[in-house]
């Protein structure tokens, strides 16, 4: 979640303890001092009060850019510079 949340520019207003709050990065929020988007790093999910995204950290990749998840799962790979999991059939 950190690595999504850095990619996406994600600047906290407030921290408590695994829980950071500030302004969703998925919609446009002109305050900087906003606190409607809650992320918990331990638990990797994401929940915005004001437009009630919610998800995990592919989940949010997925909305930041548009994208169907799956190809969005395959664009975060390769900005992360990691290989795609891809599942193999016997």
């Amino acid at each position: 979640m950190k690595q999504v949340l850095d990619l996406l520019q994600f600047q906290p207003v407030a921290r408590k303890g695994d829980q950071w709050y500030g302004r969703c990065p998925l919609h446009d929020s002109t305050s900087t001092r906003c606190r409607a988007f809650s992320v918990n790093l331990a638990t990797g999910r994401y929940y915005c009060h004001r437009c009630h995204s919610h998800g995990n950290q592919l989940e949010l990749w997925s909305a930041s850019t548009r994208r169907p998840l799956h190809d969005a799962v395959i664009d975060l790979c390769r900005v992360l510079g990691l290989e795609v999991p891809w599942i193999r059939r016997w």
